[in-house]
């Protein structure tokens, strides 16, 4: 028996087949869950279809969390499809260039507060949402950054952004924990993904990520993939609360 046979999962910003969020989906597909994919609009519809066919994805539902009721709207037809919910991920993150490119002191107010709308409060939404739904208990399972821990140059807002996400993961984690339902993160290293290229000087960012990790090397959307996939099985039961870093052992340098 596959390890998640017969789990039913939602998986939320998949940007096209070559993000964290498409590389989490293929793993946990492979792993026998069934999934729930969702994209942004009917512009980012065209990406993320190819990879909600090879998935087999029976619900392919719209979803921009700064509209009013569509995030409703997605948990009200997983209920009426599937009538409960296993896992989520939630692999959104969104700041306006303008503010993501400059210092943190100069961010505006506008900006930081869609950087913590899209990014922050998106993931406690769906949290209130999908606990009613994971009767029987469950997992959610966000995706931050090293950024939020340590000072990371050109980062700039995203940093406070990604502390604040992870510190949600520690309060869900405690308050849903009596429900059965665990609350983690996923903090990869730096992978190019179609939202990184919005960091300045990425590339720089890259290289010396495998310069200076233990292992030498990047990680990719399946190691990232193949962590998810343990975090929201029966084998992390007792896993909540945590940071899982996935990122050749970056985070230990300094």
């Amino acid at each position: 028996m596959l390890l998640l046979d017969g789990k039913k999962g939602l998986v939320v910003g998949v940007a096209n087949r070559h993000s964290i969020a498409a590389g989490c989906a293929r793993a946990l597909r492979n792993a026998g869950a069934d999934l729930a994919l969702t994209y942004l609009n009917d512009k980012a519809r065209p990406y993320v279809t190819p990879l909600a066919e090879e998935v087999k994805a029976p619900l392919f539902l719209p979803l921009d969390v700064e509209r009013d009721g569509q995030m409703e709207a997605v948990f009200e037809q997983i209920e009426t499809f599937w009538g409960r919910l296993d896992f989520l991920i939630h692999s959104i993150a969104y700041c306006p260039k303008e503010d993501l490119h400059g210092p943190l002191s100069a961010c505006s107010r506008p900006g930081f507060l869609q950087a913590m709308d899209i990014s922050v409060y998106s993931f406690i939404r769906m949290a209130h949402l999908a606990a009613p739904l994971m009767r029987n208990g469950g997992a959610l399972l966000t995706i931050s950054y090293h950024g939020a821990e340590k000072v990371v140059d050109h980062y700039n807002v995203m940093g406070p952004v990604k502390a604040a996400l992870e510190s949600s993961v520690r309060y869900l984690a405690a308050e849903l924990g009596p429900r059965g339902i665990r609350v983690n993160a996923l903090s990869p290293g730096p992978i190019k993904t179609r939202a990184a290229s919005g960091i300045a000087h990425f590339d720089e960012l890259m290289d010396k990520a495998r310069q200076n990790a233990p292992e030498r090397r990047l990680v990719s959307i399946e190691d990232v993939g193949a962590m998810a996939m343990g975090l929201v099985s029966d084998l992390s039961r007792n896993v909540t609360g945590n940071i899982a870093y996935v990122d050749a052992g970056l985070h230990v340098m300094s």
